[in-house]
């Protein structure tokens, strides 16, 4: 799922050796500690998965919040995040060993073995989508699937062949406002589907901040995004710029929607184009420093667009 929200750590890499992958069967089977299955899990990443989908869930509600069914969701869309988070690292597992920036990850160190891993990981999807079967309905628990699903069996896989995984690895990426808004209406709307869209543009200029400022960790894990097959910048640049010219006008749809009001149509535009304007110059300079600046302003970007957002919705807002 997605990789979000500005809790990002962007360690300096480091010209050491990458740690060597345990062998087969002979991962240290001492029980792991709490903290282990907990990096395991992404939180950074949970947390934002569930404040996206907390959002989808509050403009699919068609009259006041139910808070024991919000908490419900949003539980059992961290656990499916987590438990496909996990899913992921296992699959990957050769690849961080390799990687300056993952090799510290409980598997390829070693602390969790690759088949507890598996299992725990599996263990939450599977009682993640029971959840919201039980609890919600046919269209939340399919959008739940398909997203785990998609991320697993798709992306993952293509991130070792080219760079259109990063236009796929968005569409599970932008799939939680979806799962919430399923979870609250049952259906989906034009409403469902802004949500959608802004998650999924915001992605791009997201990702390949991390992935110029990682390109040769990423060389090393032979990871095809396109920072490594075209490494002179100017493709990614030009997704960079054209991802965040789009989000300007999909952010301000909702106002056209009823979903929120003239404050976030001048909040939006404002954080739209101040991200543009940093957007522009990281391809222009193409350097460690703006990529970071544009990294940071990402993850700044979308919680503030969403707080903007709800506050200005009608039907629950503070100024209103």
């Amino acid at each position: 799922m997605i990789r979000l929200l500005g809790l990002y750590r962007l360690p300096p890499l480091e010209n050491q050796p990458a740690a060597a992958l345990p062998q087969s069967g002979v991962a240290d089977f001492a029980a792991p500690a709490l903290r282990d299955y907990f990096e395991l899990t992404k939180p950074r990443i949970t947390l934002l998965v569930v404040i996206s989908t907390a959002v989808g869930y509050c403009f699919g509600i068609e009259a006041h919040v139910r808070v024991a069914a919000l908490l419900n969701v949003l539980f059992s869309t961290a656990m499916l995040a987590a438990g496909t988070a996990t899913l992921n690292q296992w699959y990957e597992r050769d690849i961080d060993a390799r990687m300056n920036r993952t090799k510290i990850r409980p598997i390829p160190a070693g602390s969790i073995s690759a088949e507890r891993a598996l299992v725990f990981g599996v263990v939450l999807c599977v009682l993640a989508l029971i959840d919201l079967a039980v609890f919600t309905n046919l269209l939340a628990v399919s959008l739940g699937f398909l997203t785990s699903f998609t991320y697993l069996f798709i992306y993952t896989p293509m991130k070792r062949r080219g760079p259109s995984c990063t236009t796929v690895g968005a569409i599970p990426g932008a799939m939680p406002p979806l799962i919430g808004f399923a979870a609250a209406s049952g259906h989906l709307t034009a409403e469902a589907w802004i949500l959608f869209g802004m998650i999924f543009l915001w992605q791009f200029p997201h990702f390949h901040a991390i992935a110029w400022i990682y390109r040769e960790d990423y060389a090393r894990g032979d990871i095809k995004m396109l920072a490594v097959v075209q490494p002179n910048g100017k493709a990614l640049s030009r997704q960079i710029i054209v991802t965040l010219c789009l989000l300007i006008p999909v952010t301000i749809a909702p106002v056209f929607f009823a979903m929120a009001g003239t404050i976030y149509a001048i909040a939006a535009l404002l954080l739209g184009i101040g991200f543009l304007v940093i957007g522009w110059e990281m391809c222009l300079h193409r350097d460690y420093a703006h990529a970071r600046r544009l990294l940071l302003t990402s993850v700044m970007y979308l919680p503030l667009l969403f707080a903007f957002l709800v506050l200005d919705n009608p039907r629950f807002s503070l100024w209103h």
